[in-house]
């Protein structure tokens, strides 16, 4: 795995546009060496299969500043994860990824909409500015990361299959690959599969949620959740549904994975909240990752921040709830 450091890619890094406008042309039109070409699922057409892991993006700046904390290093970020499909180790994602296969790849919209369609990432990528993200990410075990993600704002992948009046929640869905993940395999499997996630439409459409499909401006790793995934950083991390497949507008609120297995512990909202403890632990104070400590020991302990620090862009999506309730 090559390490790769700076948060930004350097200028004298990024591919001038001619060359990239001309790449890309090249193929889309099936001449360019290497290029492989696939049906897209549903769609009945094809799309090229350009992209690969860690492979740079062209990025723009994103509209929120960076948090008053030292980023995480590449590292930290791509060898500490929680992605059950790979095992439930936080060293098993990257240890366990190699197999999958992120690319190509292609996503349903579907349920309320009036433009139900399959999309593929090389289009999803070619679409819309891939903006830079860099947020705060609190577990729900009570340790923290800040990670500089690329991503696409939710609400415009959403409004492109133009969601009707009557959707008030959006569906996520992962990935089933038992071949390539060996947590989907096997016995002793630690929950049903797809995993499965779910938001408010209004949370969905907030600017801070995106879809991501970098890190550190590259293209995701296996083990971060290739080759796009949810991120909703006043949440705790576990409503981060990596290699999605399938997003649905409904009128009713989804299942979630975690809720599903332990509806005690873990509940539909998930916002951080240092007032209200998990029933095994205190969400007062959390451990950060790369601060004072090794990588799986130690760390850093900080006071945790109501809706993880963001509660000025998204307090007023919940006012009037217990949130104790709902949480």
């Amino acid at each position: 795995m090559p390490a790769y450091k700076p948060p930004h890619i350097p200028a004298s890094e990024i591919t001038p546009e001619h060359v990239y406008l001309k790449r890309r042309t090249l193929l889309a039109a099936g001449l360019a060496a290497g290029a492989t070409f696939v049906t897209g699922a549903g769609s009945g057409e094809a799309n090229a299969a350009t992209l690969t892991q860690g492979e740079a993006l062209k990025t723009v700046p994103g509209p929120y500043p960076m948090p008053d904390r030292a980023q995480t290093s590449f590292e930290d970020v791509t060898n500490y994860n929680n992605f059950y499909e790979f095992g439930t180790g936080k060293a098993d994602p990257s240890r366990n990824s190699g197999k999958f296969q992120p690319y190509p790849w292609t996503f349903e919209i579907g349920g309320m909409v009036q433009k139900p369609q399959t999309v593929d990432i090389d289009t999803l990528l070619t679409t819309f500015p891939l903006e830079e993200r860099v947020y705060r990410m609190r577990c729900v075990e009570a340790w923290s990361m800040v990670i500089p993600w690329v991503g696409i704002p939710l609400k415009s992948i959403i409004d492109m299959a133009e969601p009707t009046g009557s959707a008030k929640y959006v569906a996520f869905e992962g990935v089933v690959r038992p071949k390539e993940m060996p947590g989907q395999s096997g016995f002793g499997q630690p929950m049903p599969w797809p995993y499965v996630e779910g938001l408010r439409l209004d949370e969905a459409n907030h600017p801070l949620t995106i879809i991501a499909v970098g890190l550190y401006g590259k293209t995701l790793l296996n083990q971060n959740g290739a080759p796009m995934r949810l991120v909703v950083p006043w949440k705790y991390g576990f409503k981060g549904i990596k290699s999605i497949t399938k997003i649905t507008l409904t009128d009713t609120q989804p299942p979630n994975s975690w809720n599903l297995l332990q509806p005690s512990e873990y509940g539909f909202y998930a916002n951080v909240n240092p007032n209200v403890p998990h029933p095994r632990w205190s969400q007062a104070t959390e451990r950060v990752i790369g601060e004072d400590g090794g990588l799986f020991g130690g760390g850093k302990r900080i006071d945790t921040l109501m809706f993880n620090g963001y509660g000025d862009e998204v307090a007023s999506l919940y006012a009037g709830m217990d949130l104790a309730k709902y949480y």
